[in-house]
């Protein structure tokens, strides 16, 4: 890859949409969208939309997209690819600096890539007088066999994870998911509800489920696994409730033994034999922490202790720790 220096404006030259390119990455959320688009709106076209020689776009299909719809001018610069799959790595690249991309969307990148990056590698070998075969490693197994030197296989997982920036065994499950999986599942991957791991196991427990079964069993799993995750999250929220509440209780527990007399306050100054500057520095945090006892009271008396509290009820739910 390499940057021609040439440059055309949108009213010089008109750029290609190809599907493929287009659809490499995961389209935008609605709130990036509108974010971009008010950005162009206020601000204009600044960087430039890359395209290779062919006048085909590599990266900015969506400004592109918004500066036709409220035909704004924008700037394209030519850059000079080796192949289509150069330039699909490189918008890749380019884009995961930019976007926080799942490890599921980046699979699902790598998988686009998987027709491609098998036709070189055949053409690689078929150069070098030798047999393109896919590599059994590609079934999940987690050593690569002994390959005869004629005949030699090309780990398409490895590739494809390289390609994209995941472990081999994490492009391995991708894989056996896109092939196995219910429809269900991977559009639970797609929703963020699951993880890859998950995704995995799951589809491997309905490996032995017939075909007219397994959507339906799917389901099932996946209503239980949110069951469990809800229940998961409720015992979380247990936990946090009685750490905050023991917190408090410590507290006060604690701060009931002192008394503000000036024979004890200059018994612990003394005794611990602190400096002038941690004598100041006392004063702020005995104030700062007074502020709090006194926000505290305020709450309780306010807002926990109403004068008709006993016939309130479960009206004023508000969540533990979140304020009002």
């Amino acid at each position: 890859m390499k940057n021609t220096g040439i440059t055309y404006t949108s009213a010089e030259r008109s750029p290609v949409i190809l599907p493929e390119m287009a659809e490499l990455l995961p389209p935008l959320s609605a709130e990036q969208l509108d974010a971009l688009e008010a950005d162009l709106i206020k601000n204009g076209c600044y960087a430039p939309i890359i395209i290779n020689e062919d006048m085909v776009i590599i990266d900015g299909h969506n400004r592109q997209a918004l500066c036709e719809k409220h035909d704004l001018p924008y700037t394209m610069a030519v850059f000079s690819f080796e192949d289509l799959l150069e330039a699909k790595q490189w918008a890749l690249d380019t884009q995961k600096g930019r976007r926080n991309l799942e490890k599921w969307e980046l699979g699902k990148i790598a998988l686009k890539l998987k027709p491609e990056i098998e036709a070189k590698a055949k053409a690689n070998m078929a150069a070098g007088g030798q047999n393109f075969r896919p590599s059994e490693a590609e079934e999940g197994s987690a050593t690569l066999p002994n390959l005869p030197s004629v005949e030699k296989a090309v780990d398409t997982r490895k590739e494809l994870a390289e390609a994209v920036g995941l472990g081999e065994r994490t492009m391995g499950k991708v894989m056996q998911i896109d092939e196995n999986a219910p429809d269900a599942i991977k559009e639970a991957l797609d929703k963020k509800e699951l993880s890859i791991n998950k995704g995995y196991d799951l589809t491997r427990q309905l490996q032995d489920v017939p075909e007219d079964q397994r959507e339906q069993a799917a389901a099932e799993l996946l209503e239980y696994e949110k069951a469990k995750k809800n229940l998961k999250q409720q015992n979380a929220e247990i936990d946090r409730r009685g750490k905050v509440a023991n917190t408090f209780c410590k507290a006060y527990e604690k701060a009931s033994l002192l008394t503000a007399a000036e024979k004890d306050v200059r018994c612990w100054t003394e005794g611990t034999r602190m400096t002038l500057e941690e004598l100041q520095d006392t004063v702020k945090e005995s104030r700062e922490i007074a502020q709090v006892f006194a926000a505290i009271a305020d709450i309780i008396e306010q807002k926990i202790l109403p004068a008709d509290w006993r016939n309130t009820g479960p009206a004023e739910d508000i969540p533990c720790g979140v304020a009002s």
